[in-house]
């Protein structure tokens, strides 16, 4: 088996966080349409201010949220065959980063506003609380700590040179 380039590396790199975004987009344009029909809903005229700002935020998150995730697309575009994939691998990595970011604040506000919506205000703060936890579980503290669990492999897909460098 023959050691990649530093070519291939990049391509390898840039290609699995593609997919990666697959997945993503797919979640937060689901979300991003759910929140846009919700004004129009039978009962969104019930809505209490609170819920309408927490509305709001959800909204605005979930739209930055999918213009973070969806601007790799963008910027390979712009950059397309002027062999700068570590540019475009590093850029959707902080995009990707980014875009799970506000896709967070947009899940755990479209929570809070339907629980404030159907139950009392402290339990939906807790139910919300709890939610926001859990992705963040999921999302980044398990991530992290895994990080260094393991035998070091050379060949991991998953390393992430520091910017500048091409390892």
């Amino acid at each position: 088996m023959s050691k990649e380039t530093e070519k291939q590396r990049w391509q390898r790199n840039f290609a699995d966080l593609l997919q990666e975004l697959r997945v993503a987009q797919t979640g937060v344009q689901i979300l991003f349409a759910f929140l846009l029909t919700l004004p129009f809903s039978a009962g969104f005229d019930d809505t209490t201010g609170f819920q309408k700002d927490v509305y709001v935020v959800a909204l605005i998150a979930a739209a930055a949220a999918t213009a973070m995730i969806i601007s790799p697309v963008a910027f390979h575009r712009a950059l397309f065959r002027q062999g700068r994939k570590p540019e475009l691998v590093r850029f959707a990595h902080l995009m990707a980063s980014g875009g799970l970011a506000f896709m967070l604040v947009s899940m755990v506000s479209a929570v809070l506003l339907i629980t404030d919506f159907i139950l009392d205000r402290p339990i939906a703060f807790l139910l919300s609380a709890i939610t926001g936890l859990w992705f963040l579980t999921f999302w980044a503290i398990l991530p992290f700590a895994r990080r260094n669990w393991g035998e070091d492999d050379l060949d991991d897909d998953d390393d992430d040179p520091a910017p500048g460098r091409c390892d």
